[in-house]
C-alpha cells in the first residue's frame, strides 16, 4: 500500500463521513505501517483510539476494499510512547481478535454543570402554558429512539426551562445510568473552550464534547456574537447529530429572534422541535403555589394558611413562577418566625413590595395606548391594516416595545396586533433596533415612552 492509496481513500472519506467527523477524526491519522495486511495509523490520544475504532474502522476498511488495496484489518495505535508496537506485541495482536472497543472517555470527567436535586419531574406543575414543552421533555427523558433533534426549548425568565432541563438529566441517570448525559450553560461551554484555546488543548476539547450521548446547553442566546464560541458549538452540533446522539437547548427567545446568532446555528436549531413555554395563567400558578404549600407544611405541621390567600397571591404575582415561589418561601418564613398563622392580612403586609412591583407590569395594550398617544394616531389604527408610514411607524415601535418590556412571545404579540404574522412582528423589532442607532429623535422617543411607561 502507498501514500497515494491512503490519499485517494481520504477523499472518498471526507464524502463519506462529512466535513465535520472528517476534521475531527480522520484528518489527524497518520499511517503508521502496513505490514501481512493489516494496516496501522498512529492517533493522537487514546481516547481517539478508542473512539476511532469503534466508530469509523469499518468504513476506512471498506474504503480500502473499494479501491482494491488488500487491507484486511486496521488498527491505531497511540503515538509515542507508545507508538509502534514491538515484534512480539504484532503477533499477539494478529493471533488474537481484536478486543471490544473501550468507552469513549472512561477516564475523562465531563465538565459540566452540578444538577438542582429539586429540579425533577415529580416536582413540575403542569398547566396549558406548559404542556407541550413537559411532554417533550418526558420523551426525550425516555432515552429511547431519537424522534426529533435537538428539542429547543424557550421562554421568558422563570418559566421552566431549566427546571425540565434538570429533570431530563436526572431522568436519564437514574434509568440509563450508563449514558454520557452532559448538562452546563452556553457561558460554561464558552468559558471551557476558551481555556482550551488558551492551554493549546483543543483537541481534547473536541473529543471529549463529542463523547457524550446527550448534550445539554442552557441559555444558548449568550453565545451570539462570540463568533469563535458559535463555530465551534457548530461543529460540535453536527457531529453529535451525525451520530445520533440527543441535544437539548433552551434560550429566552426562539433561534429566529436570537440577535448576533449566525444564520447557520438558527438554522440547524430550527430542525428539531422548537417548543415555547408561554407565560403562566392563574391556574398554573395556583397549582404551584398549592404544591410548595404541601411541601411546607409536611415539613413544619403546626403552620396554618387561611382559605384565599393561595388564590389571592396567584392572581396578583404574575411576573414569574421564580417571583411566585420566592414570595411563598418569604411568606412562610415570616409566619414561622413570628409565630402567627398565615392570613391575607400577613400577606399583604408581608410581601408589600412585590405585590407593589407586580401591579406596576406593563401590559401590551398599555403599551399600545401611550404609543399612539405619544405618536397622535388612533388606537384602532395601530392594530389596523393601514401600513402609510405615519402609521407604520409606531406601531413597529409598539411592537418592539412590547417585546422588550413584557414576557410575551412573538406570535401573541402578534395576536395582540390585529393577527398578525409572527415574522411581521420580528421585521419591526429589526426595523425599530436598525433606526435607533441612526435617528437620534426616534431613539429619544422609545426612551420617554419607557420611561413613561415604567413610572
Amino acid at each position: 500500500m502507498t501514500e497515494d492509496s491512503w490519499g485517494i481513500v481520504r477523499k472518498q472519506l471526507l464524502k463519506t463521513v462529512g466535513e465535520n467527523n472528517f476534521a475531527s477524526w480522520i484528518e489527524p491519522l497518520t499511517v503508521l505501517d502496513f505490514d501481512e495486511g493489516i494496516l496501522r495509523f498512529l492517533v493522537p490520544t487514546k481516547f481517539m483510539r478508542d473512539w476511532v475504532s469503534r466508530n469509523f474502522a469499518d468504513t476506512i476498511l471498506n474504503q480500502f476494499r473499494q479501491n482494491k488495496v488488500a487491507v484486511e484489518r486496521v488498527e491505531f495505535h497511540v503515538a509515542a510512547p507508545e507508538a509502534r508496537p514491538t515484534p512480539t506485541a504484532r503477533a499477539a495482536t494478529r493471533a488474537a481478535r481484536p478486543a471490544a472497543p473501550q468507552r469513549a472517555s472512561d477516564d475523562a470527567e465531563l465538565p459540566g454543570a452540578p444538577l438542582d436535586s429539586r429540579f425533577t419531574f415529580d416536582s413540575f406543575v403542569v398547566g396549558k402554558p406548559n404542556e407541550l414543552a413537559h411532554a417533550a421533555a418526558r420523551r426525550v427523558a425516555e432515552g429511547g429512539p431519537v424522534t426529533f433533534n435537538p428539542l429547543f426549548l424557550y421562554g421568558g425568565v422563570g418559566l421552566g426551562k431549566t427546571h425540565l432541563m434538570h429533570a431530563i438529566a436526572h431522568e436519564l441517570q437514574n434509568g440509563q445510568p450508563e449514558l454520557r448525559v452532559l448538562y452546563l450553560s452556553a457561558e460554561q461551554f464558552m468559558y471551557r473552550f476558551v481555556q482550551a484555546l488558551r492551554d493549546k488543548q483543543i483537541m481534547s476539547f473536541k473529543e471529549l464534547f463529542r463523547s457524550v450521548d446527550v448534550l445539554m446547553v442552557d441559555d444558548v442566546q449568550f453565545i451570539a456574537g462570540k463568533d469563535s464560541t458559535q463555530d465551534e458549538f457548530f461543529h460540535t452540533f453536527n457531529a453529535l447529530v451525525d451520530q445520533n446522539k440527543q441535544i437539548v437547548i433552551s434560550a429566552d427567545r426562539a433561534p429566529g429572534e436570537i440577535k448576533g446568532l449566525e444564520e447557520r446555528i438558527k438554522s440547524r436549531l430550527q430542525c428539531g422541535l422548537v417548543v415555547d413555554l408561554h407565560p403562566t395563567d392563574y391556574e398554573l400558578r395556583l397549582g404551584i403555589l398549592q404544591q410548595k404549600a404541601e411541601n411546607y407544611r409536611a415539613q413544619n405541621p403546626g403552620l396554618r394558611i387561611d382559605g384565599g390567600v393561595l388564590e389571592f397571591l396567584a392572581h396578583r404575582i404574575t411576573t414569574n413562577v421564580r417571583v411566585l415561589e420566592g414570595a411563598l418561601t418569604r411568606l412562610f418564613a415570616f409566619a414561622s418566625l413570628v409565630g402567627r398563622e398565615i392570613s391575607l392580612d400577613l400577606a399583604q403586609d408581608c410581601l408589600a413590595d412585590v405585590l407593589r412591583t407586580s401591579s406596576q407590569k406593563v401590559t401590551i395594550e398599555e403599551i399600545q395606548r401611550k404609543v399612539s398617544e405619544h405618536f397622535n394616531i388612533r388606537l384602532a389604527d395601530m392594530i389596523g391594516p393601514k401600513r402609510v408610514r405615519t402609521i407604520a411607524r409606531p406601531r413597529q415601535v409598539a411592537m418592539y416595545l412590547a417585546k422588550t418590556m413584557t414576557t410575551r412571545s412573538l406570535p401573541e404579540i402578534g395576536r395582540r396586533f390585529g393577527g398578525r404574522d409572527h415574522t411581521t412582528i420580528m421585521h419591526g423589532i429589526r426595523k425599530v433596533e436598525e433606526l435607533m442607532s441612526t435617528d437620534s429623535q426616534l431613539a429619544e422617543d422609545i426612551n420617554l415612552l419607557r420611561r413613561l411607561l415604567e413610572a
